[in-house]
């Protein structure tokens, strides 16, 4: 169900920014096998799956770092991190999927007249602009994305090492809406985590929130403008 904290028009939306893992691909199990694998490199035990996809959302040397118990341990952290890099390169499309119905959203917003078919644009005159931006590094980003035939949707696709900060720094944010020329107020930020409502926040978009990724419950911590539980409702939502 469609569920609006604070009320706004989707329809007066021109920029939708995604946030990538939990909200457009399901990377779960390769990542819970990157970060048990840099576990059992460095003679650690193994930690449960939803632990580690608990710690996925700030980018991997967050990951890194709290699956190795927030370590002071400097030279440990580098290690580990550049086992789990290296790792994660060449396994990150394993068993990465895109959420079901994720792809005909996307149509379907990039071309309207196939949602509309008496239209080729928005109801109101409007063509929306679509980006990626995610605290994953940017080159494995960019690569699922274009492996998983979502690269045509999107004008970019930004990482957590694209800029000086990673979300819920909005710097990312305003370097999109620079390079489309759109207004803050005329975008959407979507992910399935509180760091991507604060970041939404912070850079003075609106926010929506999908239940059905990774961290559902911090969403209930920090709520969005909008809730949706399925890929299905954020269709119906922009449509």
């Amino acid at each position: 169900m469609i569920r609006f904290v604070r009320q706004f028009d989707p329809h007066c939306v021109r920029l939708l920014v995604f946030d990538l893992d939990g909200t457009l691909i399901d990377s779960r199990l390769d990542l819970i096998h990157s970060v048990n694998a840099m576990l059992r490199h460095i003679g650690r035990s193994e930690l449960d799956g939803d632990i580690i996809a608990s710690y996925v959302g700030d980018g991997a040397p967050a990951l890194v770092r709290r699956a190795l118990g927030d370590t002071d341990d400097e030279a440990l952290f580098r290690g580990a991190m550049e086992y789990f890099l290296g790792y994660y390169r060449l396994h990150k499309l394993d068993h990465t999927v895109v959420y079901e119905g994720i792809p005909e959203v996307l149509a379907s917003l990039a071309n309207p007249s196939l949602a509309n078919p008496s239209n080729d644009v928005q109801p109101n005159g409007v063509q929306r602009l679509m980006a990626v931006l995610s605290n994953k590094p940017v080159h494995p980003s960019r690569d699922i994305v274009r492996a998983l035939g979502l690269g045509d949707f999107f004008v970019c696709v930004y990482g957590g090492n694209s800029f000086t900060t990673k979300k819920p720094d909005p710097l990312g944010v305003r370097t999109i809406l620079q390079e489309t020329g759109i207004a803050a107020d005329e975008a959407l930020m979507i992910g399935d985590s509180s760091i991507d409502v604060l970041t939404g926040r912070n850079a003075g978009l609106w926010t929506c929130g999908v239940t059905y990724g990774f961290a559902p419950r911090t969403l209930e911590e920090v709520p969005p403008d909008v809730l949706v539980e399925t890929p299905r409702e954020l269709g119906e939502l922009l449509g």
